[in-house]
Order: structure tokens, then sequence, then C-alpha cells
């Protein structure tokens, strides 16, 4: 599985953004997909994710400000984060799980700053 991530980039805190990851190759059976960040000395850490049938979860951090959703005609998953802290600032990761496999996207940085 190819993932390609979109979106990103410099935006003042509460202000909103979205990212976009569209998979590509083999996607049949893709149980999964998500996003992940990382912070600069941080762990990577899961941020949403949506299961083949639309189940979500969120890490508590962004519960109530992120969204997570899918386009299963376009292969693509989304993020949109809203009320955007400071603290969100960090590399983005999109991932998809197969059969136990994880595969991971280029990565795109989220800078919240005013």
């Amino acid at each position: 599985v190819q993932l390609q991530a979109s979106g990103g980039g410099l935006v003042q805190p509460g202000g909103s953004m979205r990212l976009s990851c569209a998979a590509s190759g083999s996607i049949f059976r893709v149980s999964a997909m998500g996003w992940y960040r990382q912070a600069p000395g941080k762990q990577r850490e899961l941020v949403a994710r949506i299961t083949n049938v639309g189940s979500t979860n969120y890490a508590d951090s962004v519960k109530g400000r992120f969204t997570i959703s899918r386009d299963n005609a376009k292969n693509t998953v989304y993020l949109q984060m809203n009320s955007l802290e400071p603290e969100d600032t960090a590399v983005y990761y999109c991932n998809a799980e197969k059969f136990g496999v994880q595969s991971w996207g280029q990565g795109t940085l989220v800078t919240v700053s005013s």
C-alpha cells in the first residue's frame, strides 16, 4: 500500500486545517487507516483511526476538535483539524493497516503558531 499525504503548513492558534491521505497499490483488504503525529523530542502517537466499517477512535487530546473521515470511492482519508493549538504542532503521518502490516506515508508538517 502506498500512501500520499497532503495538506499541512502553518496555521494560527484556533485555526483549522485539513489533511488528506490517498492510498494506492494493493489497497484491497486494508482494514483501517489513520493519522499519527510526532512532535520534536516525543514519540509518535496515534491521533485518529478509522476502520473499513467506519468505526473511529481518537486520542483524548484531540477529541471534539479533530474529525477523521474516509471516501472509499477515492481511497482517501481526511483529517479535519479545528481549534488548533500550539501543542498540535508535529509531523503528521498517514497510516494503513493490512493483515497486521503497517504502511506509512511520507509525513507532513503542521505548525500551529502566531
